[in-house]
């Protein structure tokens, strides 16, 4: 940016100045930013880079070079409450109905129900504009806008598993970490949804039963995604700014290795609940430290856990570790919890064959 405002004090005094000069800068900076992968990078990522920057649409006036990923941006307005900014993308953007997006947020129904009316009626009271904001603005909104697109992925992920909304959330990842090659998080976020959109034709079996990461035919896993998923990875990494979204990728990574090191992972997870404090993660921690040193101690980090008694996967994990330790009436009682909170027929038909 800084070449193309130099370009612009040496040629617009003798040429005039351009009719829309912010795109004339844009257009030039871009210009000048492949010109610096051209001399500074090694040559695999400058071929990726340019390879990946020239696909984009050529139209000089469009900040976000794309309808959607627009929308999102727009939508993440900071003068809303974070989670009302992706529960509102999700809504009008995602094409997620209310039930979707509660199941998204751990949160009763009415409870999101009234979170989308309180925002919709903040935007109609207060007059805030849904558009685009100017392009030194956007950072401000990314960690929402990566939230939504996470979410999205999710639900698509399923069960059921919905194709499209996993492929439009690995597009608008991708599409990120085009525009933006020096947000690490953004690469972050891609390489998470291509590892774990590599495994999703083997997580359900041909009659439609849930099929544990243990239990999955790798035969089916998409080896190339499982590339990309790395070479997106390497990507983030070499930037040096560590995320939640690349730590979770690297976790995913292991996964997707031919053995899985679960020290490794939990030491990961514990890295992350520091980064990220969360009791999702502190589920998944309990899992890699029951898997790295022992049921007890996952157990009892499991126990310990706070705001998930109306999450299923706390009580099926616990159910499953108490099944480990002979702890049969207790964890009989856990399964027929983790049953009643399930959320589609596919869990509940998985947790009734596990009791």
């Amino acid at each position: 940016m800084q070449d193309a405002f130099l370009i612009a004090t040496e040629r617009w005094p003798r040429d005039g100045v351009p009719s829309n000069p912010g795109a004339w800068v844009v257009a030039t900076a871009r210009n000048r930013a492949i010109d610096r992968i051209r001399r500074e990078q090694t040559l695999a990522r400058k071929t990726e880079l340019l390879a990946r920057v020239e696909q984009l649409p050529g139209d000089e006036d469009a900040g976000v070079p794309d309808e959607r990923l627009e929308l999102i941006f727009a939508c993440c307005h900071p003068a809303l409450a974070a989670d009302a900014q992706v529960a509102l993308t999700l809504s009008l953007v995602g094409g997620l109905t209310t039930p979707e997006i509660a199941r998204a947020f751990i949160v009763p129904e009415p409870t999101l129900a009234q979170r989308l009316v309180r925002a919709k009626r903040k935007i109609r009271d207060a007059g805030i504009p849904l558009r685009v904001p100017p392009e030194h603005l956007l950072p401000e909104r990314l960690r929402t806008v990566f939230a939504t697109i996470y979410l999205v992925f999710n639900a698509g992920y399923g069960p059921p598993v919905r194709r499209e909304l996993c492929a439009e959330a690995i597009r608008l990842a991708l599409l990120l970490a085009t525009l933006m090659p020096d947000e690490a998080e953004a690469h972050g976020l891609h390489a998470l949804l291509l590892f774990q959109d590599a495994r999703r034709d083997a997580r359900i079996s041909p009659d439609g039963r849930l099929v544990l990461l243990d239990d999955q035919d790798r035969s089916l896993w998409d080896e190339d995604e499982i590339d990309q998923g790395r070479a997106a990875l390497e990507r983030a990494l070499v930037l040096r700014i560590p995320g939640p979204y690349q730590l979770q990728a690297a976790i995913a990574s292991l996964h997707a290795g031919d053995e899985t090191d679960w020290r490794q992972i939990a030491l990961l997870y514990a890295r992350l609940a520091e980064l990220t404090p969360s009791p999702v993660i502190d589920l998944n921690l309990a899992v890699a430290v029951a898997m790295a040193h022992g049921v007890e101690d996952g157990l009892a980090l499991a126990d310990a856990i706070e705001g998930l008694d109306e999450y299923y996967l706390l009580h099926s994990t616990r159910a499953d570790f108490l099944r480990r330790l002979g702890r049969n009436a207790e964890a009989h009682e856990a399964y027929e919890r983790a049953i009643a909170l399930a959320p589609s027929d596919v869990e509940r038909e998985f947790l009734r064959e596990r009791l």
